[in-house]
């Protein structure tokens, strides 16, 4: 199996699943709070491709668990991301009309009720955590994990780096400070939430934590190039925003062929840190080519 097909079929290999997890945890359409369960769905069902969940299922696997275990962790982490894009879409932020193709949640719902969207589903994704989880002792590592690789210490925090920093002369430490933050840290918390539910030992934690952090710095690497580089159509949103914004991108920071490059050294660091385990690394270790050579 050639490495693309391997990854599209990691990616297919658990979406249904997700996806039938994801309608039955969210709140029902109708209801008292119809609109704001519509705003939710909305955006949780407006395509993508998964990869963070699927990452929690597999690296459950990979260290010896039942993957239906983790389908809370799993959901729970989808939700957190799609809170943050919903923020990230606002006029306050950076103010996009299209998202996956499709009119963003502030377009649809107007901004009050986007920005209630995503906290209800930031907010969802703990009471998820806590409620689903099987494994009672697991519940406050996990909650933990999220919570950090979510707040000011993760994804909220390099955030308000990459706003604070629009219009700045480009800096190569200030643009791995924002995207370890941004982007990373939750790649890296599913890859470590999987591992956990799956009972991983210290050794398989690190190894997977390796991983993790290699594919959440490429991830956004390759976002940054498809940005400065990509079809709009493809993408289904509009790009080079962040250059008309003077954000801290790794093209604006090394230049194009550099960060092709860095993102090159990113993909051979995560296959090395999966290396000796060989077949049981199964699908996950077709990660790191599927990301490098995405085109939306």
């Amino acid at each position: 199996m050639s490495t693309t097909a391997a990854a599209s079929a990691l990616l297919g290999k658990y979406r249904d699943e997700i996806e039938a997890a994801l309608d039955g945890y969210l709140p029902p359409e109708g209801g008292e709070f119809a609109r704001l369960a519509s705003a939710m769905r909305y955006s949780i069902f407006a395509g993508g491709k998964r990869l963070r969940p699927t990452l929690v299922l597999e690296c459950c696997e990979v260290a010896g668990g039942k993957r239906e275990d983790a389908v809370p962790a799993a959901c729970a982490v989808e939700m957190i991301h799609t809170y943050s894009l919903i923020h990230d879409d606002l006029p306050a932020m950076d103010d996009d009309d299209v998202r996956r193709g499709k009119p963003t949640s502030h377009r649809v719902f107007g901004e009050a009720l986007a920005i209630l969207s995503g906290d209800a589903l930031l907010t969802l994704a703990f009471e998820t955590i806590t409620r689903r989880t099987k494994d009672a002792g697991l519940v406050a590592a996990l909650t933990h994990e999220l919570a950090r690789a979510a707040g000011s210490d993760g994804m909220v925090g390099g955030q308000t780096f990459d706003v604070l920093s629009e219009g700045k002369p480009p800096d190569a430490t200030l643009v791995d400070e924002i995207h370890r933050r941004k982007t990373a840290a939750l790649i890296r918390a599913s890859v470590r939430m999987g591992a956990m539910t799956g009972g991983a030992s210290k050794a398989e934690l690190r190894d997977l934590t390796h991983f993790g952090e290699a594919v959440g710095l490429l991830f956004q690497i390759t976002d940054d190039l498809l940005d400065e580089t990509g079809d709009d159509r493809r993408m289904g949103k509009r790009l080079r925003k962040d250059a008309e914004h003077g954000k801290q991108t790794y093209p604006r920071v090394h230049g194009v062929e550099e960060s092709r490059a860095l993102a090159e050294k990113l993909a051979a660091k995560a296959t090395l840190a999966l290396k000796k385990y060989g077949r049981r690394a199964g699908m996950l270790l077709a990660v790191p080519t599927f990301i490098l050579s995405r085109r939306k």
